[in-house]
């Protein structure tokens, strides 16, 4: 359990030491820049070191094979000429020359120490009883199968002058080379295979010591150059770094952050000019600021100074409004014009005073448990009017019969009657259909019209305030061109949503999505904005209707 809680803990920290790492990678230009320089000097360090060891181990193996072959074979012929022209004629006599001439061979040559072997053709027995060999291990098997070979095959009768060699390695691994020749001994001319072998242990040290001084500066030259690239880098990345501290406070309304100018070189420049252009933001959204406050104080007092006079032209006209009946055609008409148009300007003055509060951020909700169908009722009794003048059937579809959600009943009233006026004016006499949905988090409600229509681009600017689809088009309801505009306002005051869709010719629809509890997110919406979205819940816009209210068309 110990063992298995350790690995674990091993493998989470590699796992979070590597996503440390990586997110440095991602993020860090200082750290990107030093690590790929070392990376790459370490490869160029890396093949320059590789190309630089085998010149050096080449040039320092064939200068002492070149040595070692030039002093064996003066060694081997003058122990083959003292063997051949010997006078010893009995054993004793042939075992003193040997270990007389052998012990020549031994000992210290040409910069590494060398041995002898002498050992009898593998189709002869040994017959002399001198010391074959210095010791160090070495046998008739140390020596390569190849050189042995060549060696047999040397006739020594006429090649006197032959000596084979090869490299071997010793008894603990080192490295060798091997030469050889083969010799007959009296008294009976029996052939043996003569070995000098040069041990190169002393070779490969000082290669281990140039390997291992390469090693050293290699790391030192990692160092130094992983410094000169950090000071290097930090140079000129640090003033980035520091520009993109700068640029996200900025952003983040901290419009007095400036960077920090020193020197007189291109960083410094560029620090200047970062800061020569945040100031010059700062001055233009000051600026913009200001003139933002003045126009909406200017919407705003305008609209409280013109309430004053507009009531009193709006008590005139509908004085002469009542007595119209007594006018003269002209007058008359004159007088309905005069007091359609001073409502419509007042409820233009009413929404303009609205828009000014949202702006100035005044406007706030009062909550209270609201049943979202008799807020639709209400809107419902409040357009009868217009839908009976315009011919248009409103039907709402749901198969609930209560739905609380904590909102501002005003506003949403508002809202909906917002929708549904414009559902009635763009809906050309066809039906209209109110569905209402909800779940565990949202409640739905949204306004379907089978009139005009409206393309992607058009439903994605249909909030803007005073836009039109079609400029030419009036208005039959005498709106202000704000309405959707402070629809918007009322459903973000409520943490809520209000999207629309549309296609020419084929209607429009346009759902609020309001949370349940105020504050509390949502993700689903319970009714499907376009009536062709397949959904899980009941597809209101289209299925049969289980609360229905209908306003007949009298007319």
């Amino acid at each position: 359990m110990v063992l298995r809680t350790l690995r674990r803990l091993r493998g989470g920290l590699r796992k979070a030491t590597f996503h440390r790492v990586a997110r440095l990678w991602r993020r860090s230009l200082l750290f990107k820049t030093v690590v790929s320089t070392l990376l790459l000097v370490t490869l160029a360090c890396g093949g320059v070191g590789a190309f630089l060891s085998h010149q050096i181990a080449g040039a320092l193996y064939e200068e002492r094979q070149n040595q070692f072959q030039s002093e064996a074979t003066a060694g081997l012929i003058s122990a083959k000429e003292n063997f051949r022209t010997t006078a010893a004629t009995d054993r004793e006599g042939t075992e003193r020359l040997v270990s007389n001439t052998l012990s020549l061979l031994e000992g210290q040559g040409a910069d590494a120490r060398r041995l002898y072997l002498l050992t009898p053709m593998p189709d002869q027995e040994q017959n002399l009883f001198v010391s074959q060999t210095l010791g160090e291990g070495i046998t008739a098997g140390s020596i390569p199968l190849a050189l042995t070979e060549s060696v047999r095959s040397i006739n020594v009768n006429e090649d006197l002058d032959t000596i084979h060699w090869s490299p071997l390695a010793l008894s603990h691994g080192e490295p060798g080379l091997a030469f050889g020749t083969k010799v007959t001994l009296p008294p009976d001319s029996a052939e043996y295979a003569l070995y000098l072998i040069y041990d190169l242990s002393s070779m490969q040290q000082t290669l281990d010591d140039i390997h291992r001084i390469m090693w050293i500066a290699g790391g030192l030259l990692m160092v130094i150059i992983g410094t000169i690239a950090w000071l290097v880098t930090k140079a000129g990345v640090g003033a980035v770094s520091d520009a993109a501290a700068v640029s996200e406070k900025l952003a983040n309304g901290e419009l007095q952050e400036r960077m920090v100018v020193k020197g007189e070189d291109d960083v410094a420049r560029l620090a200047a000019s970062f800061n020569r252009m945040a100031a010059t933001l700062q001055d233009q959204i000051t600026q913009l600021a200001q003139l933002s406050r003045m126009q909406q104080v200017f919407v705003s007092d305008v609209s409280h100074e013109l309430r004053t006079p507009l009531t009193t032209v709006r008590m005139a006209a509908e004085v002469l409004y009542d007595a119209r009946d007594g006018f003269d055609p002209i007058s008359k008409r004159s007088t309905e014009l005069l007091y359609h148009q001073v409502e419509r300007f007042q409820a233009l003055l009413a929404d303009l005073l609205e828009i000014s509060r949202f702006d100035a951020g005044a406007a706030s909700p009062d909550l209270e448990p609201t049943d979202i169908f008799t807020v639709v009722r209400d809107v419902i009794d409040a357009t009868e009017p217009l839908a009976l003048n315009i011919g248009s059937e409103i039907t709402v579809v749901s198969k609930e019969t209560s739905c609380m959600v904590d909102a501002d009943p005003r506003r949403i009233e508002r809202i909906l009657r917002n929708l549904v006026v414009n559902a009635l004016e763009h809906g050309e006499g066809q039906p209209i259909e109110i569905a209402i949905g909800s779940n565990v988090d949202a409640v739905a409600v949204a306004v379907r019209d089978h009139g005009i229509g409206m393309t992607e681009d058009e439903a994605s600017r249909v909030f803007d305030r005073f836009w039109r689809a079609d400029p030419a088009r009036a208005r039959t309801t005498g709106g202000s061109g704000l309405g959707l505009s402070i629809a918007v306002e009322d459903a973000l005051l409520h943490g809520g949503l209000l999207q629309a869709w549309g296609r020419p010719g084929d209607g429009a629809c346009f759902r609020l999505t309001l949370p349940r509890r105020h504050g509390v997110p949502f993700s689903d919406f319970p009714v499907p904005l376009s009536p062709y979205d397949g959904a899980t819940v009941p597809r209101a816009l289209d299925a049969p209707a289980s609360v229905t209210q209908e306003i007949p068309d009298d007319r």
